[in-house]
């Protein structure tokens, strides 16, 4: 229950702050263009190699792309080093294939419509060159197969020219004649002329015919829909997770969290179920869940009253009881109307050795030692400029938008989204005063707070917690524009293994790297 078994010594000093460059951008707009609302980018997933990065839309589409600078590099990797010929270059991807994953329903017997959209993606084991990967909408999660199938081809009869015409197949030589109707009405002048009575094959036959070869050049990747896992949740499915055995999966809704093996999809195990007897006694809701990186019997998942559990599938069947739990003391007299609102958790992340959770909600982010349930380690301030906007938020129900976060590989930094399509990142190393503010456009660092303010410490229990705050003048940014609520950017990735980062804005996909 530990995660992690080993501990990183943290470095001496905290590392410089990283300086984000753009790398691509896909589905760029132009300027006045007019956004389609089933091309809005919904999630965003790095495979584990980092090597393909999956997008899924508002339309019920999946969008794949692969890296391409890594395949540049021919021979191995010593041979490269004996070259002293760098391989450490940003990653690059391109377009690699889109395939429709969900269509719009409608239940019947609830008289629901449900929408395309993907809520979520998961990639799972590659097998025999093969790609697997998970996506749901709000009722319906699919596992998908993504292979490179040979096209295979007819080709052309292999016959001598000069029995050739126009086609493939001998023809009349006598094409200037009036045309000669067979008496089935077959015309002896078309491309089957050699049904003919005139027409008599050689002795031996015509050496020069061959059967056609069915020959397969190029390929063309396929999208096929594996399984299908439906009618196991009630309510809106808001997370799937994959399991490190590399055999079973989660899906969580509101009130019910099922355990499903991905090779039988007509049958789920549900392990967490918060519903009450008497659904007037609800207070609190599932609103994102995850499995342990490495251990198969954990996983966490939060709820919307800002606190998170951790689960041991070893315990019971039912884990409706946790194994710990993660929640902060609200402080006293700081209660109001939106305080259970803006402390709802909407995502939560392991870190890569499953020592930290980090988790987002509307105003802050957390990161959680597993070890520690007293509190957060650390406590980063996305959006304390808007403490005083919140009637306006709740208003025009932008105080209900859930933004996803995500850590670096090496642990070192975190990051999120925000509003006016900018996204920023943090150093968590302690000591580290990073705290970057990027916008999602060809010149990220033109929304760069110069100087971040220093960050300020709270003591408690002997151990030092963290907060770091981004730019927080009320209401613009560093170079004084009014903040958009309209455009938010409520999706984002890191790279498994390279500081580089994906995130969306509307229906573009924008590729950053340090």
């Amino acid at each position: 229950m530990n995660g992690g078994d080993e501990v990183v010594a943290a470095p001496a000093s905290p590392p410089q702050p990283l300086e984000w460059k753009f790398s691509q951008v896909f589905g760029e707009r132009t300027a006045g263009e007019e956004v389609q609302e089933v091309d809005i980018i919904s999630a965003i997933e790095f495979d584990k190699s980092g090597d393909h990065l999956a997008t899924g839309d508002r339309g019920g589409r999946v969008v794949l792309f692969e890296r391409t600078d890594t395949k540049d590099h021919c021979g191995s990797r010593r041979d490269l080093e004996r070259m002293d010929y760098s391989i450490s270059r940003h990653p690059e991807f391109r377009y690699k294939t889109e395939f429709q994953s969900h269509e719009p329903e409608f239940d019947y017997l609830k008289s629901l419509e449900i929408e395309e959209k993907i809520n979520k993606i998961k990639w799972c084991q590659t097998a025999n060159g093969a790609l697997f990967l998970l996506s749901t909408n709000d009722k319906t999660i699919k596992f998908w197969k993504v292979q490179e199938k040979k096209v295979k081809k007819v080709s052309d009869m292999n016959v001598d020219p000069k029995l050739m015409g126009n086609g493939s197949i001998a023809s009349s030589s006598n094409s200037g004649s009036s045309k000669s109707y067979l008496a089935n009405g077959v015309s002896s002048d078309g491309p089957y002329n050699y049904l003919n009575n005139d027409f008599s094959f050689p002795p031996g036959g015509v050496p020069s015919l061959r059967l056609p070869l069915v020959t397969s050049h190029e390929t063309s990747l396929m999208a096929r829909c594996r399984r299908v896992y439906a009618h196991a949740h009630d309510y809106h499915i808001n997370s799937i997770s994959n399991n490190s055995d590399g055999e079973t999966f989660i899906s969580a809704d509101d009130l019910r969290i099922n355990l499903w093996n991905l090779e039988i999809s007509n049958q789920s195990f549900n392990i967490v179920d918060v519903k009450p007897a008497n659904m007037e006694d609800l207070t609190e809701v599932i609103t994102s869940a995850e499995f342990h990186p490495t251990h198969c019997n954990t996983l966490a998942y939060s709820s919307s009253k800002g606190s998170i559990r951790l689960v041991d599938l070893r315990q019971s069947a039912l884990c409706d009881s946790h194994a710990k739990l993660f929640e902060e003391q609200e402080a006293p007299g700081s209660r109001s109307f939106f305080t259970e609102i803006i402390a709802s958790i909407s995502d939560i992340k392991f870190g890569k050795d499953g020592r930290y959770i980090l988790s987002r909600d509307y105003m802050t982010l957390k990161l959680w030692d597993i070890n520690m349930d007293s509190g957060p380690v650390a406590t980063f301030q996305v959006h304390e400029y808007l403490r005083p906007k919140l009637c306006d938020l709740y208003e025009n129900d932008s105080i209900f938008d859930k933004f996803e976060c995500c850590l670096s590989g090496d642990g070192l930094r975190v990051s999120t989204g925000s509003y006016s399509n900018l996204f920023r990142v943090f150093g968590c190393v302690p000591g580290s005063t990073e705290a970057t503010t990027l916008e999602a456009s060809k010149n990220p660092m033109r929304r760069q707070v110069p100087t971040p303010s220093r960050p300020s410490r709270s003591l408690g229990n002997s151990i030092t917690r963290v907060v770091r705050r981004g730019a927080e003048s009320a209401g613009v940014d560093a170079n004084g524009n009014s903040f958009d609520f309209t455009t938010k950017l409520l999706h984002l990735a890191w790279h498994p293994t390279e500081n580089s980062i994906a995130c969306a804005a509307a229906n573009s996909l924008y590729m950053y790297y340090a």
